[in-house]
């Protein structure tokens, strides 16, 4: 009997499912990610990281000095934390859905220059923590992005969450 259940441990170890996909491990398959050297490009890499619930891919988006502030409306007072902090909640965020899925919507405005730029926008977030507990988020987000010279990847600053929820 024992014989019978190493055997079938070994076997199960070594079986592939056709009909499940691989998690996908180092980086996402080439012509999904985004040029972030263009605005659309950081946008679409920021919406990956989140359907991927990738941390790396999201981390690449921050830079060093960067700024999340969002209102607290019980309260009355604007709440703001930096990188690392973000990372760790965003971390938890992606370790606890079981799905995430991020649309930004129109661009409501715009402006800058090459190196610095705000873009404010709307998107609809949908998060599956499990099928009785999803989250529906509509909302805006103020981003003040930034770089050294034009041809290095946008970075993103300060993240203003204008949502209302």
């Amino acid at each position: 009997m024992r014989r019978w259940l190493w055997l079938f441990g070994l076997g199960c170890a070594g079986c592939v499912n056709p009909f499940a996909p691989r998690l996908v491990e180092g980086e996402p398959p080439a012509g999904v990610i985004g040029d972030q050297r263009t605005l659309e490009g950081l946008f679409q890499n920021f919406r990956i990281a989140y359907v991927l619930r990738d941390t790396v891919l999201y981390g690449q988006l921050l830079d060093s000095a960067f700024t999340f502030t969002y209102r607290n409306y019980e309260r009355g007072v604007d709440v703001s934390w930096g990188r690392q902090e973000d990372m760790r909640a965003t971390a938890g965020l992606f370790r606890a859905a079981q799905q995430i899925e991020l649309l930004w919507h129109e661009i409501v405005a715009s402006y800058g220059d090459s190196l610095r730029h705000d873009v404010s926008r709307s998107f609809a977030l949908t998060i599956t923590f499990s099928p009785v507990d999803v989250v529906r988020i509509y909302g805006r987000a103020t981003f003040r992005v930034q770089r050294a010279r034009p041809e290095d990847p946008w970075r993103i600053v300060a993240w203003r969450d204008e949502s209302f929820y």
